[in-house]
């Protein structure tokens, strides 16, 4: 044995020590340099996206690109960023947004109340609606320019309203292959996967052999069925067999499957989120790729029509619909509105969000508006019909459900939120605080998951099953979407009253390499692109 003096013997042992420390730090912590880069973010908390806790580090970005992370203390930058001790995490990707016609606008082109709440791509075209041309769409975005990256479904519901309109029969062997050529084509314009609405009409009348053939066609792609289920309650088959449903178009497809927003609506079917996650667990046990998504809510938010029409009364379309209200099956219709109403808990959890023929509804319960009109709240929602659409915010679900599909390792964020003009209606409060609530409530207040778990869901796992190459983690050569954040400081202040408000705390954000927000104020730079699956 050899012995060393005392002094020589310590500094062995903690070279030893110090050797462990850093081969304990994932691989781009450990580098080292005296490089130049365009921005350098130093003395950050760096949550990498992967569900690795914080860990110290610089990062070095050039151009669009993180170029390095680590110990870059002899580095130089043109713009040099102290995150003085503040998280630096990936930008977070919105797998169910509704805010892709407000991004072909010019006043919401920038996407600031989504960015605001640390949001940076968005995937829209959601719940099977949308334009079915999706390479004239891409290029719309492309002409105009945007602020954050957008990623485009494939519409099912949109596909089958173009070649069959809203009857309600299944297609024949043309039909079908029109609809399945349409998928295709889709896909190949840099479609992200199929998404349907099969709860709504007509995705309603689709029978599961329909779906099965579009989505396939969707496999050669790398494609993605994320859908917004046929039944969240007990309307028609129910939550579980819906689920169900899900599962099986993803397994007989070969393609990732995704149960949207998932949920269990109404006093009926609370608590049956064990039932879904026991069977989404055994379908993955059995080898089928199956996740969910969800935003932190109590409450949903839909159409009027939606939400209490009967969908045999929706056949033919708005006109056809609106004959039958106002003629021999208005009884009929108004029974079924009235058992819908109290599927989601009653008139009175039902509020007005957006409602163009009087504004001054918005923001009020059914309840109480058919009280003080004399009539019952079915007959109340009819009469708001025969004058235009409304949309509603219906609370609906349980905090146990909510806290139980967050908790699964399957189960990604997302905010299912529009993007409307400031002041705009009543808006579900998520369009603004999605990301941000689920960070304050059920990561900072409750701790239902911890920060590096909630930041995967919202990073790196969604950008894994959409195929988002270079997206979603803090590496070299990933591209730089990145946020600066106090988490202390994260709110959503968006509420149900006053749902036009910012989220806080996202101080700093960049898209591909450029600013689109800077110590709080925003940028006017178009940074954002529209990505497609990269499954290489």
């Amino acid at each position: 044995m050899t012995f060393l003096p005392s002094g020589s013997r310590r500094r062995l042992i903690w070279a030893v020590v110090a050797v462990g420390l850093v081969s304990s730090l994932p691989a781009t912590a450990r580098q080292t340099g005296t490089e130049t880069f365009d921005i350098l973010i130093r003395n950050g908390r760096v949550l990498d996206g992967t569900g690795t806790p914080w860990y110290r580090a610089d990062i070095g970005i050039r151009g669009d690109r993180v170029a390095a992370v680590g110990s870059l203390g002899g580095a130089k930058a043109t713009t040099m960023v102290d995150a003085h001790d503040r998280f630096v995490s990936p930008g977070f990707i919105d797998v169910h947004s509704h805010a892709g016609p407000g991004l072909l606008t010019a006043g919401l082109k920038y996407g600031q109340p989504v960015l605001a709440q640390g949001i940076t791509t968005v995937l829209v075209n959601p719940d099977g609606g949308g334009p079915v041309d999706l390479a004239g769409q891409r290029a719309s975005y492309e002409k105009q320019g945007i602020g954050l990256n957008i990623g485009l479904f494939v519409p099912h519901g949109s596909i089958r309203q173009q070649v069959m309109g809203m009857s309600d029969r299944d297609p024949d062997a043309s039909d079908l292959a029109k609809m399945v050529a349409l998928a295709g084509e889709g896909m190949q314009a840099g479609g992200v996967g199929l998404s349907s609405g099969l709860y709504y009409a007509p995705g309603s009348y689709s029978k599961t052999a329909e779906v099965v053939a579009m989505a396939r066609a969707t496999a050669p792609f790398g494609g993605v069925y994320s859908s917004h289920i046929r039944d969240e309650a007990d309307y028609t088959i129910g939550v579980v067999a819906a689920v169900d449903e899900v599962i099986a178009i993803a397994e007989q497809a070969g393609i990732v499957g995704v149960v949207s927003h998932m949920k269990a609506l109404g006093p009926a079917s609370w608590g049956l989120s064990k039932t879904l996650v026991e069977h989404i667990e055994a379908a993955r046990t059995r080898g089928v790729q199956v996740f969910a998504d969800q935003y932190a809510y109590e409450a949903s938010g839909t159409g009027i029509v939606g939400a209490l029409m009967p969908r045999s009364a929706q056949v033919g379309g708005r006109d056809a619909m609106m004959k039958r209200i106002r003629g021999e099956l208005r009884d009929d219709i108004r029974r079924d509105v009235k058992t819908n109403i109290a599927r989601r808990g009653g008139a009175d959890t039902l509020m007005i969000s957006r409602y163009q023929p009087d504004p001054s509804l918005e923001g009020q319960r059914l309840s109480d508006l058919a009280a003080k009109a004399g009539v019952p709240p079915e007959e109340y929602a009819l009469q708001l019909l025969e004058k235009g659409d409304a949309s509603l915010v219906s609370f609906n679900m349980s905090e146990p459900d909510i806290e139980l599909i967050m908790r699964q390792p399957w189960t990604m964020t997302c905010t299912d939120g529009d993007l409307v003009p400031l002041g705009q209606g009543k808006p579900h409060p998520r369009a603004y605080g999605a990301f941000a609530r689920k960070l304050k409530r059920y990561v900072r207040e409750r701790g239902t998951v911890d920060l590096a778990t909630a930041i995967r869901t919202m990073t790196s796992m969604p950008a894994t099953v959409f195929g988002l190459k270079d997206r979603g983690q803090i590496r070299p050569g990933a591209f730089a979407d990145l946020l600066i954040f106090d988490l202390a400081q994260v709110n959503d202040a968006a509420t149900y009253q006053e749902p036009h408000q910012l989220a806080e705390g996202f101080t700093d954000i960049l898209v591909n390499g450029k600013w689109l927000r800077r110590d709080n104020g925003f940028t006017t730079t178009l940074a954002g692109r529209v990505v497609a699956p990269d499954r290489r």
